[in-house]
């Protein structure tokens, strides 16, 4: 496998991605839009005991409604929901969305999920509807990362966390991205070298020193004006690929990145994390289209998917942690182990 153009989310073909986001000495919150206007076959894997999600019950196999027209992903607790109102509205404008009557007469469907960022901005700053349409006026083929978006105020053990993203094109020519703001409740860094749980390219071992300096921050949750003892968790992100898939087919995708978040943040879905990974499927590639469910050849093929979906998502954490930049007292990666970075 190799990355795709932007090893980025929007690789795959009918995605876009669009962020927006408040950071000054009050704010530190945003909004990430993910949009597949023409529709994607859509699934959802939560294992955090404590979400915040809305319309996700509609992506199980069993419900009536086969696509969605869109993820959002945002701050502000339970209370950034209210972001996906100016997701739905943006695609309702442009006609996005299941017919419910006359021409232009839509519905569109917007699971999201939030991530807890309360305590990185001043009491009632949370995301709302405006924030949420302001990002998908500004979706695009957007490959940015760190802090941005839903990843502005997140927060990933010891370290600033944010949005990170990757790809990969299998051999076939079939492409799998993901996206993920990255504000866990554990840690993607191994206190013990200083390096991330996962394979991360371009790093080497810190040295001793730093690592040892470093094991303090990881005894402490960081706030932005000095050590918090309220939570700051959820991880929330979304897996995509340009294969048709059905919604059963699309769900071991949404399994899969939840495997790569437990390998790559440790402990993971806690009861204060509410981890949710959507899944998305746009059918709009040119790979090798899946066998028929039970025949030949059908197994391994979803099997080779999942495994590299869980692969980019991985690769996702490791970027998001590596993209972040401090906020306040809470510091980046790149700054407590200086010498990993060739």
């Amino acid at each position: 496998m190799r990355p795709g153009e932007r090893n980025a989310l929007v690789d795959v073909s009918g995605v876009s991605v669009g962020h927006a986001q408040r950071l000054d000495e009050r704010w530190a919150t945003g909004v990430t839009a993910v949009l597949t206007p023409d529709g994607a076959t859509g699934a959802v894997d939560v294992r955090g005991g404590g979400p915040g999600t809305r319309e996700t019950d509609v992506l199980t196999a069993d419900h009536l409604v086969q696509q969605v027209h869109g993820v959002t992903l945002t701050g502000g607790s339970a209370y950034g929901l209210a972001a996906a109102d100016g997701v739905m509205r943006w695609l309702g404008e442009r006609g996005h969305g299941v017919p419910v009557g006359a021409p232009g007469q839509v519905v569109p469907v917007v699971p999201a999920a939030v991530i807890f960022d309360l305590p990185m901005n001043d009491w009632g700053n949370r995301p709302d509807a405006e924030l949420g349409h302001l990002a998908c006026e500004n979706a695009g083929a957007d490959a940015r990362r760190g802090n941005i978006g839903a990843g502005t105020g997140a927060v990933a053990g010891p370290v600033k966390g944010g949005i990170g993203t990757a790809s990969a094109v299998l051999p076939d020519g079939t492409t799998i991205g993901a996206l993920v703001a990255v504000n866990a409740s554990g840690s993607p860094i191994d206190p013990d070298t200083g390096l991330p749980w996962t394979a991360a390219d371009g790093l080497r071992a810190p040295s001793a020193a730093e690592v040892e300096a470093a094991r303090a921050a990881h005894e402490v949750r960081p706030g932005r004006r000095g050590p918090i003892d309220r939570p700051l968790n959820t991880t929330i992100g979304v897996v995509a690929t340009d294969l048709r898939l059905s919604k059963p087919e699309c769900q071991r995708l949404a399994v899969a990145a939840q495997d790569a978040l437990a390998r790559a943040v440790r402990p993971a879905h806690l009861l204060v994390d509410g981890d949710t990974m959507f899944a998305l499927a746009t059918g709009t590639g040119t790979g090798a289209a899946l066998p028929p469910v039970g025949e030949p050849g059908w197994a391994l093929r979803v099997d080779e998917i999942t495994a590299a979906a869980a692969g980019v998502v991985e690769r996702a954490i490791v970027d998001a942690v590596l993209a972040a930049r401090p906020v306040g007292e809470v510091t980046c990666y790149t700054r407590l182990y200086p010498s990993a970075l060739e």
